[in-house]
């Protein structure tokens, strides 16, 4: 993409990159990055999951969705001292609330997201 003009995601993308030396590595080697298989088990975290959870993260703060996330995220940022460090905090939020509707089945519950993001301040 070398001379392109990014679009306004891909800048944001391109910001939790380099916030994440640990997967340069990966991401000069699409192919490779891809024949991997990242689980758990094998202690290993998947880095296009946890980069897309920093772009949805910070896409609900951008757009204050659900309603109050965007200042619970900047007071974590200001107690924290990072907004790396609050967007990791609000990933382990949202990682559990999307793990149980998946285990339930059912759709995410908002609620239960606020509820977890409140009790990190």
């Amino acid at each position: 993409m070398s001379g392109q003009v990014l679009t306004p995601l891909e800048n944001i993308a391109g910001d939790w990159m380099q916030e994440h030396p640990e997967y340069h590595l990966l991401l000069v080697d699409p192919e490779g990055a891809l024949a991997q298989d990242f689980t758990p088990e094998r202690g290993e975290t998947n880095p296009f999951l946890h980069l897309s959870m920093h772009l949805s993260i910070s896409e609900q703060i951008s757009i204050d969705q659900p309603p109050g996330i965007k200042t619970i995220a900047e007071s974590l940022t200001k107690k924290l001292g990072s907004e790396h460090l609050a967007q990791h905090r609000i990933m382990e939020c949202l990682g559990q609330v999307l793990w149980e509707a998946q285990r339930n089945g059912g759709q995410l519950q908002p609620e239960k997201y606020l509820e977890a993001l409140k009790r990190l301040n």
